[in-house]
């Protein structure tokens, strides 16, 4: 048995912990998985690195609306593939080189759990103990219970993006994020796209308003089934599979495609680490129970990231990161962490982006509220766009000016709201945002200045 000063389960966000202030710790990583975690290898930037040729891909059918006549001829899959992990890969093994290089960090590449108090059973590596210990596991992609999955080949955003050939056709079966984002970059590719989702809008955790015009928009591009569940699958010649559906009416029917893609949402991975023998509680759905300093129900033990995070996003485990970091080093002042205002983006098409309440929420929870609707149309730039489907939505308080939440749907969203996410985070009111500064004319950013100027406020 061998005893570290830490211990870090996970090479994701976990792996930017140690840094030069650490170098008299002894320290454990251990993580049997790809280096470097989801976001860099499966997640966030491989998928924006397929996502950006798609909007390419997708020009045309922008560009003729506006006079520009652009052809669609195909797509080199192998050759976008291969460039985009032709430089993820190198980075992942780079990663793991360089702590393996380190003098005071020990990597276990194995897959560990608990076998007791602070002390992981790393398999044949043997035994290992810490004083303190950072659950940073991660998530895995979550594969439905439906009759005769088994028989077929289950593809994950996992594994999707490393398919030795670009498909004819595509059954997703989710309506989230990973849905929207794989229905676009698919259909962009010239790929037939069906995507089945059990309820009756896509992005349905989105402001209303935003989800049933993403519904509206995805709905033209790729065969959307809504409120339809799948009864049963069969694998089909040349790997192939045949996905039988059932809809609300009660009518049934077989739909074929090369490719089935699952996103229906990903699970923590704490069912792998036998945390009930070192005594950190899990909640109902399997998220390592943690408090705002990120400490879990052990002392000297944290936990950061998917595994403790419902918001499952990298900006928030590098958050959750940094507060661990400095609650490791001064564990006599630690940090809380801050989760009032965080974003998030799904870059499909169009994109989406939000922060802080949604229209329902708001009602749900008794707030007052006044909102305001731009649409892009509204603005020079948008004339120049000749755009007539996106807009911006903003939620505010109707006395103090306060911003509750906003929510654009369109281009460069992910973008374009983060001046109110400022806003919000550094508490200044709509009338001080829109009107305490410049706003480049004829720049989109005037979307953003006259959703705020247009808040109907006392």
């Amino acid at each position: 048995m061998r005893h570290f000063d830490l211990c870090i389960i996970g090479s994701g966000s976990g792996n930017s912990i140690p840094d030069e202030r650490f170098a008299d710790h002894d320290i454990a990583i251990v993580d049997k998985g790809v280096y470097g975690g989801t976001c860099l290898n499966v997640g966030c930037i491989p998928t924006k690195m397929f996502v950006y040729p798609a909007d390419l891909a997708h020009s045309p059918d922008v560009a003729d609306r506006l006079g520009v006549e652009l052809n669609f001829n195909k797509v080199r899959w192998t050759e976008i593939r291969d460039r985009i992990f032709g430089r993820i890969d190198p980075i992942s093994a780079a990663g793991e080189a360089w702590r393996r290089q380190s003098q005071n960090i020990t990597l276990y590449r194995e897959s560990a759990h608990f076998v007791g108090p602070k002390t992981l059973d790393t398999g044949s590596a043997g035994l290992i103990t810490a004083d303190r210990i950072v659950i940073a596991a991660g998530s895995r992609p979550i594969i439905p219970d439906i009759e005769g999955i088994d028989s077929v080949t289950v593809h994950t955003s996992d594994t999707v993006m490393r398919l030795d050939q670009l498909p004819e056709s595509v059954i997703i079966l989710g309506g989230g994020f990973i849905a929207a984002e794989f229905g676009h970059i698919f259909s962009a590719y010239g790929v037939q796209v069906s995507i089945i989702n059990r309820s009756g809008a896509l992005l349905r955790q989105e402001d209303r308003d935003v989800s049933a015009r993403f519904t509206e928009l995805m709905s033209k591009r790729v065969d959307v089934r809504l409120n339809t569940v799948v009864a049963r699958m069969e694998r089909r010649p040349f790997d192939r599979v045949a996905v039988t559906i059932t809809d609300a009416a009660g009518g049934t029917e077989t739909l074929e495609a090369d490719v089935l893609l699952a996103a229906v949402g990903r699970t923590p991975n704490s069912d792998t680490l036998n945390l009930g023998s070192t005594g950190v509680d899990v909640d109902a759905e399997g998220y390592v129970a943690v408090d705002c300093y990120q400490r879990t129900s052990v002392d000297g033990i944290f936990a950061v990231g998917d595994v403790s995070s419902r918001l499952q996003l990298k900006h928030v485990a590098n958050h959750e990161m940094r507060v661990v970091q400095h609650n490791l080093l001064h564990p006599t002042e630690m940090i809380e962490s801050d989760h009032r205002f965080v974003p998030h983006a799904v870059f499909s098409e169009p994109q989406v982006a939000s922060v802080g309440l949604t229209e329902q929420q708001a009602k749900e929870a008794g707030i007052r509220y006044v909102t305001s609707i731009q649409d892009y149309g509204s603005v020079a730039y948008g004339w120049a766009m000749e755009d007539t489907d996106h807009f911006a939505k903003l939620l505010a308080d109707p006395v103090t000016g306060m911003l509750l939440g906003a929510h654009l749907i369109g281009p460069q969203a992910s973008s374009l709201i983060q001046p109110l996410i400022q806003a919000m985070s550094f508490g200044q009111s709509a009338h001080e945002v829109a009107r305490g500064q410049y706003w480049i004319h004829p720049a989109m950013a005037e979307l953003v200045e006259n959703a705020l100027l247009a808040l109907p406020l006392d």
